[in-house]
């Protein structure tokens, strides 16, 4: 059984309190997760293309305000 299927079955075995508990947790975890990566690729460059490309979209008038 691998660790996501013993997860899995944990999970199945919480009573509605304490999933509620659990799901806050994931849902801030997994947000401090994405928040991290994102900031790495920030950092690494990953994502420079995407903003020069966003800025000259801009410049270029190909946007609308939302």
């Amino acid at each position: 059984m691998t660790k996501v299927q013993l997860l899995e079955k944990e999970v199945k075995k919480l009573g509605r309190s304490e999933l509620a508990k659990f799901r806050k947790w994931f849902q801030e975890f997994d947000a401090d997760a994405w928040d991290r990566q994102f900031e790495l690729d920030v950092a690494s460059g990953k994502l420079a293309s995407l903003a020069k490309e966003a800025v000259g979209d801009y410049k270029a008038g190909k946007t609308r305000e939302i």
